[in-house]
């Protein structure tokens, strides 16, 4: 017991301190329009997040992520960003992002700063993205199709608890309207092909989450931003206001495991946006593919750990004292619905693409060897709103753990 004391009392004094996790991923794809699709295996993630206290009321925070293994550039093969077209470009490929950089102020439980390099908390997956948090191999498709994830941003937040309740409110600065596309709508106005973001027009973005217990959260998140005047050239006499709201939640008590979340997104003037993207250069390595006025999806996923049949209370009267203690162990049997379409409403003559809605069912296995480990496994059965060759079937193994 002394030694264990011991132990504790050393760690609560070191004001150094590590975390992070990482996913290793591969998939066999069988896709009616891509019949040649290769399997591959991906180094999806490794994250190191060091912190430092410098004082009861300052800390600082960092999370460095390595992508895909490496750096450098790549070459990608993307035969369907727009319809009917082939296109051979080059994007930065592995790479290594600081996703959070910031120092915070601890005042006291209801009111707290952070300032610098920080997560924007729209979304479930802002919250919630080690691989424990979800089920599949990969993050939930409907939300990581409409928002960046991680979405990391330069700015002010406060944030704080009343009671059951934690709020975030932040400014930040906005996207770039030039990365947005049919595809993946907002998400590469993700500001990260420069060595400098622009900070032309600010964000305003917020959060209020109630807690039942710790395992077990509603909550409502929104962003809203001028993305006209970020564009690496003022190229634009018009705003373009891009407006998100998500509903998210989430249910880990025992067996039993449900997350879902609804997606709501608008984009101002998105047919002029189309028109001045379009004549965009080949160097700045953007889709320049027609955008959606508006964006929908919605996910939930549910699952069950069968190895509690075999867990058995301890009732013994001799040793009233021992308490049921659960199992490091856990095999989640799950499935998951996602609905999404980047083109949910399209203005003046954008052509509203059926290949861009997107409904998909997923089912599999996930191992725990250890509450820091685990193993997934996975076949998803997506379809396209497409009359023809709308089918795109994966089966896929992952690996993630955290420490």
């Amino acid at each position: 017991m002394s030694i264990l004391l011991s132990v504790s009392a050393i760690a609560e004094s070191n004001p150094f301190s590590v975390s992070g996790y990482g996913v290793i991923n591969y998939s066999h794809f069988d896709w009616e329009l891509d019949p040649d699709r290769r399997a591959a295996i991906d180094v999806e993630r490794f994250v190191i997040a060091p912190k430092y206290r410098i004082n009861g009321t300052i800390r600082l925070e960092s999370e460095l992520e390595f992508e895909h293994g490496g750096t450098g550039s790549t070459m990608e093969f993307d035969k369907f960003e727009e319809f009917g077209e082939f296109e051979t470009e080059i994007e930065k490929g592995g790479e290594v992002i600081v996703e959070k950089l910031a120092a915070v102020f601890s005042f006291q439980p209801s009111f707290n700063l952070r300032v610098g390099h920080i997560i924007v908390p729209v979304g479930l997956v802002a919250k919630r993205h080690r691989p424990q948090h979800y089920f599949t191999t990969t993050r939930p498709e409907a939300e990581t199709h409409l928002i960046p994830t991680i979405w990391h941003e330069t700015g002010v937040e406060i944030f704080g608890s009343l009671g059951s309740l934690n709020y975030q409110a932040q400014i930040i600065n906005g996207l770039d309207s030039t990365g947005f596309s049919s595809r993946h709508w907002i998400v590469r106005g993700h500001q990260l092909r420069f060595e400098t973001v622009n900070a032309e027009a600010p964000a305003f973005v917020g959060r209020l989450d109630y807690t039942f217990n710790e395992n077990a959260t509603v909550g409502i998140s929104g962003y809203y931003g001028d993305t006209a005047v970020n564009r690496p050239k003022p190229d634009v006499d018009f705003d373009a206001h891009v407006g998100i709201v998500s509903f998210h939640g989430f249910y880990e008590v025992n067996a039993v495991k449900v997350r879902g979340l609804f997606l709501w997104g608008t984009l101002e003037n998105a047919d002029l946006l189309s028109k001045v993207n379009r004549t965009l250069s080949n160097n700045l390595n953007v889709k320049r593919t027609p955008i959606g006025s508006a964006a929908l999806g919605w996910y939930v996923e549910a699952g069950y750990d069968i190895l509690s049949f075999f867990r058995r209370p301890n009732n013994n009267a001799e040793h009233p004292d021992l308490k049921d203690s659960p199992s490091d162990k856990a095999l989640d049997v799950f499935a998951r619905y996602d609905y999404y379409d980047t083109m949910a409403s399209v203005e003046g003559i954008i052509f509203d693409n059926p290949r861009w809605e997107r409904r998909t069912w997923t089912f599999g296995i996930n191992y725990h060897i250890h509450p820091k480990m685990v193993f997934k496994s996975h076949y998803s059965l997506r379809r396209l709103a497409t009359k023809d060759k709308n089918r795109e079937n994966t089966f896929a193994l992952g690996f993630g753990f955290q420490y």
